[in-house]
């Protein structure tokens, strides 16, 4: 999610939460040399200056491993489904919103999910986020809280790693600062976010980069408010590690500072202008990562970034889970020495531009393919997924059209899911920062993400009810003249866990739901009526023909203009009343920029 100087007031208010601060205590432990101009050492932990630091300045703290001790609770069993039962949860759950409801939310609050499978469990965690700032009134272990389950549909609550801030983003925030010749801010001022998390099983372990945001003015250290505006962009974020063998517990041991937002700009270029300059200080935000482990290379990678100038690329040592590079001060003259230590960038949405509108990466390698997910636009409506692929981890990336991703060519498509609505519903906005897994057993690709209530949906709030979306995903062919060319799309409908069918070529005529899945900012695509005729024609929203490969289950839909082969699927209606089982379709052409929905209703 987008770290901004004036924006994270409207995202706060947009997911109901708000930072927190941490116990005013004065500033302990923190080495207070000067910064000068000079070559330093350098670790990959991050410990002693490196490139534009001064060799006259102290090196930065070494950081202790430390257990985030063990949580209060006990972790409850997930229900698991039977493959045959039709979820029955109610997706407006503000009724039982309130913390001590949590045992009860299966997949409400979820905001930035990651997933990963370990010992038996899907495990999710999250940014800090819900309904009502619920989550402030947890006091144990409840910074990234936490889900897991069995079967993707059931979800019961687990604990995070932290109840408090870890103490090195303390220092480390104000040893940075005290190198750039700023002040210290005092703990009773920090201003923490608390925002997604990645996790993936490395080494028998669970390992998550987790990241902290500074909400505080970077020149006076003021907390980020319109009145107190000083002429400065807002601090830093960072990343940090840490690792368990028991989620469940809320016991992990941390191992701190990863990385940190970094600029290219040197340590004096933070001045702005104005609230409405959006040239950002920073050029790469320390948020958002995503790992992968590579399977050509056997390397290990953290990619990370948010708005500004795009994402990073960071080789990771896949036994300390720390930089391999030295990083040295997050700071440089050009571009070129920034990302020569804190990570090559491997993507923008804009190349002219220091605060493109494309964040949360996601990275996964499928048959000789690196696909690269990523969100678009602001995160309570528009919110919409998009994704490239690359033969190589560093690209170049290319969108299905051909544009250049990593050379920041513009807007890239295909679309994998965008705001929505089918009849007899609100419809979804704000689905995207997803996070991309195999189903354990069958291999299946899933997609997870929050869905948020359109403001007409009515009531309190209704856009900061932030339900957790888990769909499967299809593989779609670029057009019907290379059906192997395949890219990932997102199904129209969320997975209800029952147990999966083929389709067959009976199961197609009759009336359907279709959905043009256009980028429209700000804006709900809305479904239209199409029916497939057993004759094998097509009328309403789409005119032509239809015909089907059951066996790649891929259904052709051939129109005056369009040849467009999707991928079906039975999937659960969650918009029927009561719900049923039924056949859904995702899919999209090369050259069509939309990606086509939908689903049948009789």
């Amino acid at each position: 999610m987008k770290f901004t100087k004036t924006v994270f007031g409207a995202f706060c208010a947009a997911l109901l939460v708000v930072a927190s601060c941490q116990k005013p205590d004065e500033p302990t432990g923190i080495k207070t040399g000067g910064s000068g101009t000079g070559t330093g050492t350098g670790t990959g932990t991050g410990t002693e200056p490196g490139t534009g630091g001064g060799t006259d300045a102290p090196a930065y703290s070494a950081i202790t491993p430390k257990s985030t001790g063990t949580w209060k609770g006990t972790a409850a069993e997930p229900a698991v489904t039977d493959g045959k039962t039709i979820p029955s949860f109610n997706d407006d759950y503000r009724s039982i919103a309130g913390w001590s409801n949590k045992d009860k939310w299966n997949l409400a609050n979820v905001h930035d999910p990651s997933i990963a499978y370990y010992k038996g469990y899907y495990y999710m965690f999250n940014t800090d986020a819900s309904y009502g700032n619920e989550h402030m009134n947890g006091k144990d272990h409840s910074h990234f809280p936490g889900k897991r389950s069995k079967d993707l549909v059931n979800w019961s609550y687990v604990p995070g790693p932290f109840t408090d801030a870890p103490d090195w983003v303390y220092t480390r925030l104000n040893e940075i600062r005290k190198r750039m010749g700023l002040e210290v801010i005092g703990r009773a001022n920090l201003q923490y976010g608390y925002w997604a998390p990645v996790i993936r099983e490395v080494n028998g372990k669970l390992r998550m980069y987790y990241c902290i945001v500074i909400d505080n003015y970077i020149k006076t250290g003021k907390a980020n408010t319109v009145e107190n505006f000083d002429g400065s962009w807002t601090e830093r974020a960072f990343i940090g590690m840490c690792e368990t063998t028991s989620p469940e517990t809320g016991e992990w041991t941390d191992y701190g500072f990863v990385t940190c937002s970094s600029s290219d700009l040197g340590k004096d270029g933070w001045e702005r202008k104005a609230l409405t300059n959006w040239e950002a200080y920073f050029y790469y935000n320390a948020i958002d990562p995503t790992y992968i482990i590579d399977p050509k290379t056997s390397k290990h990678y953290l990619i990370h970034g948010s708005w500004h100038s795009g994402f990073a690329l960071l080789e990771i040592n896949p036994e300390t889970g720390m930089p391999v590079k030295e990083l040295g001060d997050p700071w440089a003259d050009s571009a070129a020495d920034l990302t020569a230590r804190f990570g090559v960038r491997v993507g923008t949405r804009s190349s002219n531009s220091r605060w493109q509108g494309s964040e949360a990466p996601e990275i996964v390698y499928k048959d000789g393919y690196y696909y690269l997910f990523m969100a678009y636009d602001g995160l309570d409506v528009p919110y919409n997924t998009r994704v490239v692929r690359a033969e190589s981890i560093e690209g170049p990336y290319y969108d299905i059209t051909g544009r250049n991703f990593t050379n920041g060519r513009g807007d890239c498509f295909p679309i994998v899911t965008h705001p929505y609505k089918f009849s007899g519903s609100n419809g979804w906005v704000g689905i995207s920062h997803c996070c991309i897994f195999q189903q354990d057993g069958t291999g299946d690709w899933f997609y997870a993400s929050q869905g948020r209530f359109p403001e007409s949906a009515g009531g309190n709030a209704p856009n900061a009810v932030m339900m957790g979306h888990v769909r499967r995903i299809v593989w779609c062919p670029s057009s019907a003249d290379a059906l192997d060319d395949l890219w990932p799309i997102a199904l129209p409908e969320r997975f209800g866990g029952l147990t999966k069918k083929t389709v067959k070529a009976e199961d197609l005529p009759g009336s359907w739901e279709h959905i043009n899945l256009k980028y429209d900012y700000g804006k709900q695509d809305v479904s239209s009526k199409l029916e497939l005729k057993a004759d094998g024609t097509l009328s309403g929203a789409l005119t032509g023909s239809w015909s089907f490969d059951e066996a790649r289950q891929f259904l052709t839909l051939k129109t005056a203009t369009r040849t467009v082969v999707v991928a079906v699927a039975k999937e659960v209606d969650w918009e029927a009343n009561p719900r049923v089982e039924t056949v859904v379709y995702a899919g999209t052409e090369k050259n069509l920029n939309v990606t086509w929905w939908g689903k049948k209703v009789k």
